[in-house]
């Protein structure tokens, strides 16, 4: 059992998590952390949660893992500090809990709710479109230009650096980073894997722990890479950006994963029947509508939409098919 922590503490230390991570420290600074951290047991037991969820957010670089939290303003700030509290409330009892919590939303510059679509066109000119439910923060400086996927997809189209010192573009995932080398690419963050398409120019792979073996990416190819490996190239379905224009396309894709992929476009839940997890869908359908989307299947294939709720449908054997 997770022994509770005064909500008091766990909010302190989600104060000193914040100035420690939002720019410049100073000693005078991290004394005092560490002064507040001896307290007491119960201080001890909250920084190590504080740290815990550090490690979670994906082992980035310090000056990436939490840039969101540099914010202007107190009541934004006394916000986040207040969501990071309940945050480490529940650090470690279940980082599944901790999965379905809008964290990326609750600090990301951009986002996107379910069944959104944005785009953003940059500073140099390159231009980011953002999928269903997805997150990023965006940090140019001198020496780079970085965009931070927290969560979900992105389709990245760069623009050649008019800087003099031409900044290497990079997306960072949970996973490691990818350079841009001249390109039009397509980023997806899962649960403990990000998976690239290139569909232009070419992107460099660097898993983010070290030692871990480097790979260029050409035009064509599509891979996924976890923090310590990456794995085969395989050829690219140029379908996978079909989502910038509002649609899912599949071909002979299993019901249960048509299913999965909807639901990433719609609020609630979207299950499969096991008994028609296996049929293979083919098809365009529109994302933007998921409605429709389902109204489409139900017409073209022997399969019911259950209804509990709005928010929860079953996909199901039609019953004169049974």
């Amino acid at each position: 059992m997770q022994k509770s922590i005064d909500p008091r503490i766990l909010d302190e230390a989600a104060g000193w998590l914040m100035r420690l991570h939002a720019g410049a420290v100073s000693d005078a600074e991290r004394a005092a952390c560490e002064r507040w951290r001896r307290r007491s047991p119960a201080h001890a037991s909250a920084w190590a949660r504080a740290e815990q969820l550090m490690d979670k957010l994906g082992g980035l670089p310090p000056a990436l893992a939490m840039p969101a939290l540099d914010r202007p303003g107190r009541p934004a700030r006394r916000a986040a500090t207040a969501r990071l509290a309940l945050l480490l409330a529940g650090v470690p009892a279940g980082w599944a809990a901790w999965r379905l919590a809008p964290w990326q939303e609750w600090t990301a510059a951009h986002h996107t709710a379910a069944g959104e679509r944005r785009e953003l066109r940059l500073a140099d000119g390159s231009r980011v479109t953002l999928n269903t439910a997805s997150a990023i923060d965006v940090r140019f400086d001198a020496a780079q230009r970085v965009v931070l996927l927290r969560a979900g997809e992105i389709l990245v189209r760069t623009a050649p650096d008019t800087a003099a010192a031409h900044r290497p573009f990079l997306v960072v995932s949970a996973q490691g980073r990818l350079e841009a080398l001249g390109t039009r690419f397509n980023v997806r963050q899962e649960a403990g894997l990000t998976r690239v398409a290139v569909l232009e120019g070419a992107v460099r792979i660097s898993p983010g722990q070290a030692g871990a073996a480097e790979r260029i990416l050409p035009a064509g190819e599509q891979a996924s890479f976890t923090a310590a490996s990456m794995s085969g190239a395989t050829p690219a379905d140029y379908t996978i950006a079909a989502w910038t224009q509002g649609m899912l396309v599949a071909d002979k894709m299993p019901l249960a994963g048509f299913a999965a992929e909807l639901a990433r476009y719609r609020t609630g839940v979207l299950r499969c029947d096991p008994a028609v997890a296996g049929l293979p869908v083919s098809g365009a359908f529109p994302v933007a509508d998921a409605g429709r989307a389902l109204a489409m299947l139900v017409a073209t294939y022997p399969v019911d939409a259950i209804e509990r709720t709005r928010y929860w449908i079953t996909l199901v054997p039609r019953r004169s098919a049974r």
